[in-house]
């Protein structure tokens, strides 16, 4: 099934809407989660909506949300989300640091106690399309196998970053410390189809290509990766306060609780270091260098981060996001959720 981005998002907001989020908040999420499926990103797009709703519908999203800033020092604050919904805490407190850093030349702006914000690169873009850096960081469950260990302590703990250049172009990218993330096992699901035996291990730590099998996720390069996941670890939960490592809550042990979540928005504007302009510039010919390379066998080119979803943007623009033909069904439906998700282990089937 193909879908318009707006058709896509009135579907989106309608759904959320009956669960019980305000038309403002149901817009917000709708967008982030449009965001994500237009760019093929459908690990953090439609095959969401579904938890989203039974969380928001069982009160473990706060559908009135008492929102507040505390600024903390000129360039510094924690935004406290209250349990409200992810992305939207995540749209705020990533709008006032854009505002800090505009004043201020940086803003660090820590988001506390808030639920999933979905694909953390749209919240970077917000930056880049204001002529600023956005780097973006946050916790998830607690799923990744640390280096040479044989159960999870970290989640996939996603890091994005984005810059503008010229011509209205962004380099961007947004991921996982993981080798991919758990959403890319939830999307495999619900498609059936098999996962690369590099992404995960099954309950007696062994690779599978079975995504319902999958009891643990691997590190990205390693001890790389495992590094990494303690760093974003650190600056998203326990600079925040928060509960960390293997103490970060579950995504579906009980749906009718605030998930406790932080998140982590770094905003430089360039103009405090060189002029915008030039700035912008290098990075366009950091681009344009990038695509330049001679390709390795196998590739047609070299693509900078974030121009290799231009195509699949592209397509859709024309033809419509593809959507999984059951969850267009659910969409569609007048149900708000099969409870399907609350009180499931990490690994939800």
């Amino acid at each position: 099934m193909r879908l318009s981005k707006q058709d896509l998002s009135n579907l989106f907001k309608t759904k959320l809407m009956k669960a019980g989020l305000t038309e403002e908040h149901a817009a917000i999420v709708a967008d982030v989660l449009v965001f994500a499926d237009a760019k093929g990103i459908h690990s953090h797009g439609a095959v969401r909506v579904e938890y989203y709703a039974e969380r928001i519908a069982k009160n473990g999203i706060n559908r009135n949300p008492d929102f507040r800033l505390e600024k903390t020092g000129p360039c510094t604050a924690i935004y406290h989300g209250d349990n409200g919904a992810g992305h939207v805490a995540a749209k705020y407190a990533m709008d006032e640091a854009i505002k800090i850093a505009k004043e201020n030349g940086i803003a660090v702006v820590g988001v506390r106690e808030m639920s999933h914000s979905g694909a953390i690169s749209y919240f970077t873009e917000e930056a880049a399309k204001q002529d600023l850096i956005g780097i973006s960081m946050c916790q998830s469950d607690p799923m990744v196998v640390p280096f040479g260990g044989a159960e999870p302590y970290y989640g996939t703990n996603p890091l994005a970053f984005a810059a503008p250049g010229t011509d209205g172009r962004i380099i961007s990218f947004d991921m996982a410390t993981t080798v991919q993330a758990w959403g890319k096992v939830l999307h495999a699901r619900s498609k059936n189809t098999a996962i690369p035996d590099t992404w995960a291990v099954d309950g007696n730590g062994e690779p599978t290509t079975d995504p319902s099998k999958v009891r643990a996720l691997l590190p990205i390069a390693g001890p790389k990766g495992y590094g990494l996941a303690m760093m974003i670890d650190v600056l998203s939960g326990i600079l925040l306060g928060l509960p960390f490592g293997n103490k970060v809550s579950s995504m579906y042990h009980d749906l009718s609780e605030g998930r406790n979540l932080g998140q982590l928005h770094i905003v430089i504007n360039p103009s405090a270091f060189t002029s915008i302009e030039l700035f912008k510039e290098n990075i366009g010919q950091t681009m344009d260098d990038l695509n330049a390379i001679k390709p390795a066998k196998g590739f047609d080119k070299v693509y900078y981060p974030g121009q290799n979803y231009e195509k699949i943007e592209k397509d859709y623009a024309e033809n419509g996001i593809e959507i999984v033909d059951d969850i267009y069904e659910y969409l569609v439906s007048d149900v708000v959720h099969n409870n399907a998700y609350d009180h499931q282990g990490t690994f939800v089937e």
